[in-house]
């Protein structure tokens, strides 16, 4: 069927009032011009009316292109929306041969159109690109953008075409979903895919057989990376940004290794980039995040408070300017941070009303012995109680959202701590060289466990990784001689470099079923590490992996794992079988040369 031109759909719009078939209290907007205001894509133009009657305000459809079972679709997508009570989706209404068109295109002269609700606001890409000096505004946006997320990935249906000028920023700085022509919604199952999407926002592999309510899964793990990465850095817009085009584009996907952007920013400080490259790998690799919470997708809210104003940092000059109380120890004028604080103290009581703990604050006071917190304090900083050789407990209150790098590092002898619930990670260093500290409860809302967070914590015998966790990073348990057990939730995508690095007392581990990699080195030197079981995904496994696993006697390799690194086992005294799946023996022997007189198929 041919369309008519959208000059022809002007000049019928701007008599609306006799064109229409139901519409008739419907009249298009004028602009400046005197021209009905309106805007044009590949499929339709789409104009904008007003109801003479109730002064609403309304988006109509007029399609130029024909689109092959688009009606049927959108009497089904409608019918699905309908019960939907949601501020990110538009209400919409298929007419079929509602406006009346003087055409040449066609002898057809009645053509259908789609109403929806008009929604004032800008689009995502326009809105950066209008906010890239204003942190807070770039922050709402991604957190909103998360909360969106979070609400559309369990959901039944799809949106099928999610890029920046699909999403509009409302006035409120609240976001809307607009264009539906590529929705898929459950009456549709077993159908082919209508359109594809942007190249840029689609997963490289799509073909319009992929078409259920997981489309958007790799669309939305695009997105809001980009949108985190730019609150960190505004100016990558700029430099790797294009309209209707965040940051990373059809080629990043196909080659993922040689992504700048990724290679400059992972691993990160900031825990919540990387939970979300973690959730970025892993729908690149999968084609969906079914198996994903969608909570995992949630961002702290980006309120301004005093953790923002103040710095962690404490110049000469800070030093200088403070005010000292009774016990020795130094405050900021306006009494919000802890500066510096007596060495010689062995029991003290921080003062209501402090805010932060700055970096250092409390370093080498050996003889601590008691700290009282306030729930005034919001952030613990980096290092500050580093090295406080006789600190053996302390109470964190929940209001402390943030524990920042080496926090209690070297702290001896501190056998107990309870960790607030607030806090989303745990980070690098936390609780290094605590060679006492027997146990810690890690609350549900932590997503991160950072670098080296417990190394050397030799008595830690137990730990409960919550789910919630996505990512352990480089180390973050090596040399936990005491550990003999420990279960990984399918909640976490990523294990860092040497995580369990000697870890010579544990026995037995559970992977998560999300595991893509094992990476080097991961279980080097667990030398009683009796068995362990290699999850179906896996694709790659590491240098050194298993080394020195000398009480390792069997290994399950399943047929997803197409590499292996260099001495992967090698020094496993005892292993004496690897099991690899039936038919693939050529394969393992060319990667595992070395043990090709064990390994055995099933």
């Amino acid at each position: 069927m041919n369309y008519p031109l959208i000059s022809e759909y002007i000049e019928a719009i701007k008599t609306a009032e006799d064109n229409f078939k139901e519409l008739t209290n419907l009249c298009p907007v004028l602009g400046d011009d005197g021209q009905p205001v309106m805007s044009s894509g590949n499929f339709a133009v789409v104009f904008k009316m007003k109801d003479e009657e109730t002064g609403k305000l309304y988006a109509l459809k007029c399609f130029t292109k024909e689109q092959q079972g688009r009606e049927e679709a959108y009497h089904q997508i409608a019918e699905e929306l309908k019960d939907v009570d949601s501020p990110y989706l538009v209400s919409i209404r298929f007419l079929e041969k509602e406006l009346f068109v003087d055409t040449e295109q066609t002898d057809e002269t009645e053509f259908p159109v789609l109403l929806m609700d008009w929604v004032e606001g800008k689009t995502l890409d326009k809105y950066l690109r209008e906010n890239l000096d204003d942190k807070y505004a770039l922050e709402m946006l991604a957190y909103r953008f998360s909360q969106l997320a979070q609400w559309l990935i369990p959901q039944p249906f799809a949106h099928g075409d999610l890029k920046p000028d699909n999403i509009l920023v409302r006035e409120n700085g609240t976001l809307v979903l607009v264009d539906y022509d590529g929705m898929y919604v459950p009456a549709m199952k077993g159908q082919k895919a209508r359109e594809l999407g942007s190249p840029d926002f689609r997963h490289p592999q799509r073909t319009e057989d992929d078409f259920d309510e997981h489309i958007d899964d790799f669309a939305i793990s695009t997105i809001l990376l980009s949108l985190k990465l730019i609150t960190l850095e505004p100016n990558l817009l700029n430099n790797y940004g294009a309209p209707d085009k965040l940051l990373l584009s059809e080629r990043d996907y196909h080659d993922v290794s040689r992504c700048e952007i990724l290679k400059d920013f992972y691993p990160s400080r900031d825990v919540e980039l990387n939970k979300l490259i973690s959730l970025f790998t892993l729908a690149l690799t999968e084609n969906s995040l079914s198996f994903v919470s969608s909570c995992l997708f949630i961002l702290q809210w980006p309120f301004q408070n005093e953790t923002e104003v103040f710095s962690a940092d404490v110049s000469d000059e800070d030093l200088a300017n403070a005010w000292v109380d009774e016990f020795g120890v130094k405050y900021s004028v306006d009494g919000k941070r802890l500066l510096r604080a007596n060495q010689q103290l062995i029991e003290y009581e921080i003062r209501s009303g402090t805010v932060i703990i700055c970096d250092s604050a409390f370093k080498d006071c050996k003889d601590l012995v008691s700290i009282v917190i306030p729930d005034s304090v919001t952030k613990i900083c980096d290092y500050a109680f580093m090295n406080c050789a006789r600190l053996t407990s302390i109470a964190i209150p929940d209001s402390v959202i943030s524990i920042s790098e080496g926090a209690f590092s070297e702290c001896r002898r501190l056998i107990t701590i309870n960790l607030p619930n607030g806090i989303t990670s745990i980070s690098p260093f936390t609780f290094s060289g605590c060679i006492r500290l027997t146990h810690v409860d890690i609350p549900n809302s932590v997503i991160y466990i950072g670098a080296y967070a417990f190394e050397y914590c030799d008595s830690l015998t137990y730990i409960a990784i919550p789910d919630g966790v996505v990512s352990i990073e480089e180390r973050a348990f090596e040399y936990c001689n005491g550990l003999t057990s420990i279960v990984i939730p399918d909640s976490v995508v990523a294990i860092g470099t040497g995580a369990f690095f000697c870890c010579d007392g544990l026995t037995s581990i559970e992977i998560s079923q999300n595991i893509v990699s094992l990476e080097e080195e991961v279980f080097f030197g667990c030398s009683r590490l009796v068995k362990i079981a290699i999850p179906d995904g896996v694709k790659s496994i590491g240098d050194y992996t298993f080394y020195e696993c000398r009480a390792l006697s069997s290994v399950t390799i399943p047929k997803s794992v197409k590499s292996f690194g260099f001495r992967t086992f090698e020094e496993c005294w005892h292993l004496d079988s690897i099991v690899i799946p039936k038919g693939y023996g050529i394969i393992f022997e060319k990667m595992l040369p070395e043990h090709k007189d064990i390994l055995v198929e099933q």
